[in-house]
């Protein structure tokens, strides 16, 4: 298909250019956190380091976490509803840090944790151009933890006569007309959120599945993008399975089903926002990345929330790459780590998801995401030895 008719917008996102030389991101406030996969992360060393370096213990264990209750359940708990579920499931379970190391002097930063929190995030935000004054970039951060516990699945069973290998299938055929159209990577993330609440909460053929997720990805282009495609091109981008008229009423359906509320926090705001705060290199980045779009085919995946989904990418791509640790960047990572994403039960079991489909995901009919992360833009990340043995890193009998 002809690119024509579509966006080939300039980046807004340089992290090169001084302040005063970026230009301010003209987005609604549905997409105030701007076009996420444009971002490129600056070298570490590059940077000035803002954190004070803190002599670092290796000690393979996994970090509870600082009992500061400040700054609205970020620290302790994401949502006081999570904790209600949890302890109505019978099972109470302890938030963790992220990183497995344990850095000497840890607690005696307690008392600095919110403050340098607070600031780091600002600093994130107003570094990757997302934010015009930093006056608002801790409310923006408190409304990102908040909204995504709306619209949150209990669980990730499907209606009975859909199977996760269809839902895969499905998934795996959006994200090459995704990538077809050249949409932001928040548009594909909102068209699978979309899809996942559809499922639920509308009654669909099996014929119609397709049909389902073309509308979808419609939807979700006109709350993400600057210019949208005819509804003939969806047509045929379905070999004309279905009609023009049958795609605006599948619409219709799509839209009084969910109540138009087309609401959600994408983790790839959150892996943004971690790996900017952890000064993590563009490697580390990009794995994640590569990481998070596999849990987009992963059924299992639907009913964590996002930052847990970002989290636990973030960390396997860290254990996966094996990078140096340096006293500043793991200093960096503890503070990011002081962001609750949840148990250390819920974070281990996504990062073997994660890793069990990284290792099969080239054998896999559904390789659209391999074939996706693994060109020189993305430094060929899905092609890396280690992914074969992430499942034996994290101790995963295959």
């Amino acid at each position: 298909m002809a690119r024509t008719s579509f966006c080939d917008s300039k980046p807004l996102l340089d992290l090169h250019k001084k302040a005063d030389e970026r230009r301010a991101p003209f987005r609604s406030l549905a997409n105030v956190y701007g076009p996420v996969d444009r971002w490129q992360p600056v070298d570490v060393g590059l940077q000035e380091t803002r954190i004070t370096s803190v002599k670092m213990e290796t000690d393979h264990r996994w970090e509870r976490r600082l009992s500061a209750q400040k700054n609205e359940g970020i620290l302790l708990g994401i949502h006081e509803d999570s904790r209600t579920r949890s302890a109505a499931a019978g099972c109470v379970e302890e938030p963790v840090l992220l990183h497995p190391f344990s850095l000497q002097g840890l607690h005696s930063l307690q008392a600095l944790v919110p403050g340098l929190l607070r600031h780091e995030v600002e600093l994130a935000l107003e570094k990757l151009d997302l934010i015009w004054d930093r006056t608002y970039a801790w409310d923006i951060f408190l409304e990102m933890m908040r909204t995504q516990t709306q619209n949150s699945f209990p669980n990730a069973d499907l209606p009975r006569h859909f199977t996760d290998a269809t839902r895969a299938i499905l998934v795996d055929w959006l994200i090459q007309v995704h990538e077809l159209m050249s949409f932001q990577e928040e548009t594909l993330y909102l068209t699978i959120h979309l899809l996942n609440r559809s499922l639920h909460h509308i009654k669909v053929a099996t014929a119609n599945l397709q049909l389902l997720g073309m509308v979808c990805l419609f939807i979700a282009a006109k709350k993400e993008e600057c210019l949208l495609p005819e509804v003939s091109a969806l047509c045929y981008l379905m070999d004309h399975t279905y009609t023009k008229h049958q795609l605006l009423r599948m619409e219709r359906k799509v839209l009084c089903g969910l109540e138009f509320n087309l609401t959600h926090c994408s983790p790839l705001h959150f892996l943004i926002l971690l790996a900017s705060i952890a000064r993590c290199s563009a490697k580390v980045v990009w794995m994640a990345r590569y990481l998070l779009e596999l849990s987009l085919l992963e059924g299992e995946c639907v009913a964590f929330l996002p930052v847990q989904l970002a989290g636990a990418a973030l960390c396997l791509s860290r254990r996966l790459l094996k990078e140096p640790p340096t006293p500043e960047g793991e200093a960096a990572w503890c503070l990011a780590s002081s962001i609750n994403v949840g148990s250390e039960t819920a974070l281990l079991r996504i990062m073997h998801i994660l890793a069990t489909a990284a290792a099969k995901a080239h054998s896999r009919e559904t390789c659209a995401t391999f074939l996706k992360f693994s060109s020189p833009e993305t430094m060929n990340v899905s092609r890396h030895p280690e992914l074969s043995n992430a499942p034996s890193l994290l101790g995963i009998c295959t």
